[in-house]
């Protein structure tokens, strides 16, 4: 098992998958760590809607771009279960954002690839997969193995044009 900074630093978004079907363990694994993750007060106001067949990437395919991955993951949040906060913000997105990472990080400690998307339609992601109204898709993440797509080298998060400095982004006490 690898330290944590250098999985974090080797993942990378992936445009381009194998369509090598991704095993029935690793995914019961990617799904626990989306489990585990934390929550405000413990609330745990996800669901995890898992595609992964031909008809359901499809479906997918009207609202997004799922990069032809054998398999994806709607991360939502249900509004109803989450955490408010006394000024009504609702954690419930904050929530499934948590446990998206958690499962896109275990993903590339199994081999795997994905691909955050925010980049959707939620009506259309609603209606094809008959989500309620309480229930917010926040994520989409297509995993499975990377296809011939160049991987991106671990040190590009030295690179000051790419990732900002602890210097320009850590405040201490004070702005």
């Amino acid at each position: 098992m690898k330290d944590f900074l250098t999985l974090a630093k080797e993942r990378y978004s992936v445009r381009k998958y194998k369509d090598t079907p991704v095993e029935t363990e690793k995914l019961k694994t990617i799904l626990e760590a989306g489990r585990i993750a934390p929550s405000a007060c413990n609330k745990q106001p996800w669901i995890f809607l898992v595609i992964n067949n031909s008809d359901g990437i499809a479906k997918l395919t009207k609202g997004c771009n799922p990069f032809a991955a054998p398999l994806a993951v709607i991360i939502c949040a249900d509004t109803t279960a989450a955490w408010v906060r006394h000024d009504n913000k609702n954690h419930g997105e904050i929530d499934a954002t948590i446990a998206t990472d958690h499962m896109m990080l275990c993903a590339q400690d199994l081999g795997l690839s994905t691909c955050w998307i925010c980049a959707f339609n939620p009506e259309i992601i609603r209606e094809e997969f008959n989500i309620p109204d309480h229930i917010v898709p926040v994520n989409i993440l297509p995993i499975g193995y990377s296809g011939d797509e160049k991987p991106q080298p671990p040190d590009r998060h030295t690179d000051i044009n790419t990732r900002k400095p602890l210097e320009i982004i850590v405040k201490y006490s004070n702005f």
